[in-house]
């Protein structure tokens, strides 16, 4: 089984090696040590950590749709030419791109500083790990 440093973890989740430290005092996180003698976190453990943690903002689109994958996040940039464009958002720590037609940016009036909600439906997502991984 994966086992992370206390500042890998913190990498992960986005937050100071200083917060999962807080979070392994608090018994929040349970840490081990590795052969070296450092702490370390499990990494299934670390994942239901993660997933417990996400402070997702609620879609303000009130939808109902089939996809799952919804991204709530600012829009950051919008470059427009005739026919087509390219739209930012900047969605927590993830930055997502969108191709459009111009006619869509004007009708959903998308500019820098609107609330946006990506929405992902795909039947192929690449999952990659780093080299070595197992």
């Amino acid at each position: 089984m994966p086992q992370f440093r206390l500042s890998e973890a913190a990498g992960l989740l986005g937050v100071s090696d200083d917060t999962v430290r807080r979070w392994v005092r608090a018994g929040q996180l349970t840490a081990g040590t590795d052969s070296a003698g450092r702490k370390v976190i499990d990494g299934a453990e670390l994942a239901a950590f993660a997933r417990e943690q996400a402070a997702e903002p609620g879609d303000p689109s009130a939808v109902g749709r089939s996809a799952r994958n919804r991204l709530v996040g600012l829009v950051t940039e919008v470059i427009t030419d005739k026919v087509m464009a390219q739209v930012e958002l900047q969605c927590g720590p993830h930055r997502v791109v969108s191709l459009m037609s111009s006619e869509a940016v004007r009708e959903l009036g998308l500019r820098p500083g609107v609330l946006a909600v990506a929405v992902v439906k795909a039947t192929q997502v690449v999952v990659e790990t780093p080299g070595g991984a197992q």
